[in-house]
Formats: structure tokens, C-alpha cells, sequence
């Protein structure tokens, strides 16, 4: 499909990698100019290099830390007036709630809520007055569907996704949505730590651990990061303008519900 977005300017958070980076590379395809970020500065350049070749785009990578005021600085002078804005951060490492100090509290609602928040705050007003924007947060199944051990993020994407609901409906007359897309399992390096763990806990090996995963899932398979960019690549397109304020949950039909 023709996604109508050809020229327009992205931001495109947590993109080094995962989920992210599958979503840049959708959006790359579709013809968007992009703002890049990740940590790994060199990792990066290549990636940039990679799709500005590729597409023939603009892509400038920013290394920073997205949930700081100067890593959200650099990525908006680098692209003080985008069209699309994609909020991806990595969630709290897997803990018990006993074990969370107030200081581990506050840095997973930074990282899940509060900057996004930050972010769509610099961006919206801009979008409005060009009539588009199209906004949409990467946030987890676990804010349906919890997940031991990953409280502290399904509490902060949660938190995210009740503050964005009445926000989102402020801007839909100005032809700007906000949506969030539910990852499942899929197949990143995130989930790759879990198997390992698993395997060193009960002896067996990471690729018998990611098997029993994928088993628990009605399509019998992880997701994998392109086609989760894909979905996200449409939220983002001329064709979503009447979505808003929607939650899609890409799971493999994990989430046991009819609604």
C-alpha cells in the first residue's frame, strides 16, 4: 500500500535496534525522512548510512539517551518540526515489585511515561498548525495483559496510555492522532535475555526455551520486527487520519479477548 507519507519528516526513538529499528526501516521505505537515536554511536552511522542509500532519504542519526533532557534536546534540534513522532524507550529490566527502590520507580516512569509526554509536548502544537501529525507509542502487551515481574513497566505504559486518551481527542480536528501499538513476544534481543535466563534457571537450552514460547502463541511463532514496523509504518500513514487514541495489539493472538 502506498502510504501517502512520502517527504515527511520522523522521529524515531530507541531505533538502533528491535522493534525500533524495524519501524525506522518501514517508515525508510515509505519514503520519510528520518531522525535516528540509539546509544551506540557507531551502530548508528550504520544504520543511517544504510537507509539514506537505500531510499535515497535524509537520516541523521543522533547518539543520546531519550529519556534525558539533552538526549530529547539533540534529537529535536536535529528535527525541530516533525510530522511523525514513533516514542520507543526500553523498559525496566524483569524484577519482583519487593525488590523496586523509589529510585528504580521514578527511572522506569521517566523512561515509559514522562518522556514521551515530553516529547509529544515539543511536537503537537507544530503539527497542528501544518495539519498533520501522526504520533504513536510503542508501549507493551503487558498493559493489558501484566506480566510478572514487569510491574513498573506495565504501570508506566499504562500510566501513558490513560494520560495520552483525552489528550489525543484535543488534536483529532487538526488531522493529528495518537496511538499506541502493543508489542507481544517478538523477536529482539530484549527477548532473547529472558530465554537466556530461562535457560540458565531450568538447564535447558535458549533455542528449547524459544520454542515453548512460541508455543504458547495461537500463530506458533515470535513476531519479528519488520512486520511489526509495517503495522506501525501505517499508524503513521495519510490513511490513519481517522484512528486515534486506539490501542493495536500485535500478539500472535496471545491476549486471550473478543474486545
Amino acid at each position: 500500500m502506498h502510504l501517502g507519507i512520502e517527504g515527511r519528516k520522523a522521529i524515531v526513538c530507541a531505533s538502533s535496534r528491535g522493534l525500533g529499528l524495524g519501524t525506522a526501516k518501514a517508515l525508510a521505505e515509505a519514503g520519510c525522512d528520518l531522525v535516528i537515536n540509539g546509544r551506540n554511536e557507531q551502530r548508528l552511522d550504520q544504520i543511517a548510512s544504510g537507509l539514506a542509500a537505500q531510499h535515497n532519504i535524509s537520516v541523521i542519526p543522533v547518539a543520546a539517551d531519550i529519556s534525558s533532557p539533552e538526549g530529547q534536546q539533540a534529537v529535536l534540534k536535529a528535527c525541530p518540526n516533525p510530522d511523525i513522532l514513533v516514542n520507543n524507550n526500553g523498559g525496566p529490566p524483569r524484577k519482583d515489585f519487593k525488590e523496586l527502590d523509589r529510585q528504580a520507580i521514578q527511572d522506569g516512569v521517566i523512561q515509559n511515561m514522562i518522556t514521551p509526554i515530553e516529547l509529544i509536548k515539543a511536537v503537537i502544537d507544530g503539527m497542528a498548525e501544518r495539519r498533520f501529525g501522526r504520533i504513536v507509542n510503542i508501549t507493551s502487551m503487558s498493559v493489558k495483559m501484566p506480566f510478572e515481574g514487569l510491574d513498573l513497566s506495565s504501570g508506566a505504559r499504562a500510566g501513558l496510555t490513560a494520560f495520552l486518551a483525552g489528550v489525543c481527542r484535543q488534536y483529532a480536528q487538526h488531522n493529528v492522532t495518537i496511538n499506541n501499538v502493543l508489542p507481544g513476544k517478538f523477536d529482539t534481543d530484549r527477548l532473547k535475555g529472558g530465554f537466556e535466563r530461562q535457560a540458565e534457571q531450568t538447564g535447558i537450552t535458549i533455542e528449547e526455551a524459544k520454542r515453548l514460547s512460541s508455543e504458547e502463541i495461537p500463530a506458533r511463532r515470535l513476531g519479528n520486527p519488520e512486520e511489526f514496523g509495517k503495522a506501525c509504518a501505517f499508524m503513521c500513514s495519510a490513511h490513519a487520519g481517522y484512528i486515534t487514541g486506539q490501542n493495536l495489539l500485535l500478539d500472535g493472538g496471545l491476549y486471550p479477548s473478543a474486545f
